[in-house]
This record gives C-alpha cells, sequence and structure tokens, in this order.
C-alpha cells in the first residue's frame, strides 16, 4: 500500500513497511502503536502509519536521501 503524496513520497506505510525501515518487528510496531509512541490510523480496513508520525519518531523535520 502506497498513498503518494504531492512530492511524490507515501503519505502513509503499512506496518510491514514501518517495521522494514526502523529495523524491527512488526509486533515491536504493534507495541509501540498500543503505548501510544505511534500514532496509526485505519485506512481501508488497515492499520497504517502516517508519514509525519514516522518522521516525529525518528526526530527529523524533514525526509532526505535518494528516492
Amino acid at each position: 500500500m502506497r498513498i503518494a503524496t504531492r512530492a511524490g513520497r507515501p503519505a502513509y506505510y503499512t506496518i510491514s513497511q514501518t517495521a522494514s525501515m526502523l529495523g524491527v518487528s512488526e509486533p515491536r510496531i504493534h507495541r509501540a502503536i498500543r503505548l501510544g509512541t505511534l500514532r496509526a490510523e485505519r485506512r481501508n480496513g488497515r492499520l497504517v502509519i502516517p508519514a509525519p508520525a514516522l518522521i516525529k519518531l525518528l526526530g527529523h523535520p524533514t525526509v532526505g536521501g535518494a528516492g
């Protein structure tokens, strides 16, 4: 699932994508959501992580790097 923003970056990430990017397990992502450490939303029946919530978790004001 990839919903692109105007800049071409995803607006939302799946649990699996988020876990892969952070180098942790999917259960750890679910735990962070339950604890309120990571914000998640339901989109089309799926739990997804909004890109701004992931950026906030990482503590970076912008997302950089090559595409």
